[in-house]
């Protein structure tokens, strides 16, 4: 139990990041989202209730530039929160003309472990400015060409995708910026699928990010993600299968879309 909930939140993050990063380039920019949009998770270990994460999106500006501010929050709940804390806080600053991220804020506490980073992306010259503000010490490394950030990178590509030809076993790559490296990330498109919710019956995409295994994935096909098949792309349900048991996040609650959420009624 230790192990999963110490993961609750960068679980949560990374599939939200990773569900996405397969569908691919439009050909011309729709919007899926907006200012106002709101996500809350329920994770769960099993039966229980382990913690709960939100997504926000907010209009505000970086140095002047109009920008979506999105801001991530999970934590533990209940004897989850007793016995081991989680307090995760992420944001990201994404330019509303290009999806890219000009800022990313990640600040940590699990069960004691934690982070506070600031991460300032130029994206004219690659490169992606430190700041650790646990240690007071900042760096300045190379970044990929349009680099996101695990939070950017969902917002970024639904903006930008094309579920229509869509088949099953395509994959893709893209590059994350996560603390000071750049990372790799490979999807499977597993198909199409109906999912039974507390909204109803949804439609979905249904993909496999390859994540690395060891510590705490079982193996390296651990991680599968459940998004709905319509113009909104909203998270729908993460699992993972953990070193010991497993974890899941599903969407609890949800306001503020830009497209009509659509609910398969049965005839």
């Amino acid at each position: 139990m230790r192990t999963s909930v110490h993961h609750i939140t960068q679980l949560l993050f990374i599939g939200v990041f990773t569900l996405v990063t397969t569908l691919g380039k439009a050909q011309e920019i729709k919007p899926a989202y907006q200012e106002g949009e709101w996500f809350k998770f329920r994770v769960h270990y099993g039966l229980i209730t382990a913690g709960y994460a939100t997504l926000t999106v907010e209009d505000s500006k970086y140095k002047g530039t109009p920008v979506y501010h999105v801001k991530g929050y999970g934590e533990t709940v209940g004897l989850s929160k007793f016995f081991f804390k989680v307090e995760d806080h992420y944001e990201s600053y994404i330019d509303k003309k290009t999806d890219l991220p000009y800022q990313f804020v990640r600040k940590i506490n699990e069960g004691g472990h934690t982070k506070d980073k600031v991460i300032d992306f130029d994206q004219k010259n690659h490169k992606a400015h430190i700041f650790n503000r646990k240690h007071n010490t900042r760096e300045t490394v190379d970044a990929a060409v349009n680099v996101q950030d695990m939070v950017s990178a969902f917002y970024y590509l639904r903006n930008h995708l094309d579920t229509t030809n869509l088949k099953e076993g395509d994959e893709t790559s893209l590059t994350m910026f996560f603390d000071s490296e750049n990372y790799p990330f490979k999807l499977r498109f597993l198909g199409r699928e109906v999912m039974n919710t507390e909204f109803g019956k949804i439609r979905c995409l249904k993909f496999r990010p390859l994540v690395q295994s060891g510590r705490v994935f079982k193996e390296q096909e651990s991680l599968t993600v459940w998004v709905s098949d319509d113009e909104n792309k909203v998270p729908i349900r993460i699992k993972a299968s953990l070193a010991v048991g497993s974890l899941k996040a599903d969407l609890a609650a949800f306001k503020g879309l830009k497209h009509s959420f659509k609910i398969v009624v049965d005839n």
